[in-house]
């Protein structure tokens, strides 16, 4: 049997006092793609060139005059204003290949959904951002599985939460840009942060 070394998770979570929405992934990159110290950090991943266009009309808005890194205190400062969280679903995991494909992950120790929520006292969403992330909070939280760009409301120690799916910001994923774009778009809206 192949052994793998396990990976803890390498940040500490973003968590805005106010925050209303809480975004989870599943795992980072391995450090040697991140372009920041902050989620989704890999320039060829597209969460940020979402928000950009979501929130400003404009895909590059958080990326550097340069066009190789990312804005983070300008996403920080942005995430912290809307009141969205950042955090991950998987706290250790194997990475059974050496990417960053969700794929080749094997969950060991999930997010503690109890404590972060107690720190998210006005957490009404739960957004999730790739299959992986879904499949490991749904093994927390009794709710249907939702489809991409759609919501399950849920019941999570006597708090209401709406448990929304969203489209995978990785390239991998074969949706274009402006699609996925207009997803987002649409539960921002509905959660009334647009």
């Amino acid at each position: 049997m192949e052994k793998y070394e396990k990976e803890r998770h390498p940040l500490p979570p973003f968590f805005p006092a106010d925050a209303r929405a809480l975004m989870l992934g599943s795992f980072p990159p391995k450090k040697a793609r991140w372009k920041m110290e902050f989620y989704y950090p890999n320039l060829q991943n597209d969460m940020w060139r979402i928000f950009g266009l979501v929130f400003f009309g404009k895909a590059d808005y958080f990326l550097t005059a340069d066009r190789k890194s990312f804005r983070e205190e300008a996403i920080r400062s942005f995430l912290a204003h809307k009141g969205i969280a950042v955090w991950d679903t998987a706290m250790e995991v194997n990475r059974l290949k050496g990417n960053a494909s969700d794929k080749y992950l094997e969950v060991l120790q999930p997010i503690d959904l109890s404590e972060v929520l107690s720190r998210l006292p006005h957490c009404e969403a739960i957004v999730l951002t790739g299959q992986k992330a879904t499949d490991t909070l749904l093994t927390l939280v009794a709710a249907a599985e939702p489809k991409v760009g759609g919501y399950a409301d849920a019941v999570y120690n006597g708090r209401n939460l709406r448990i929304y799916r969203m489209p995978s910001s990785s390239r991998a994923y074969p949706k274009p840009l402006e699609e996925k774009a207009a997803v987002y778009e649409k539960m921002f809206c509905a959660l009334g942060m647009l």
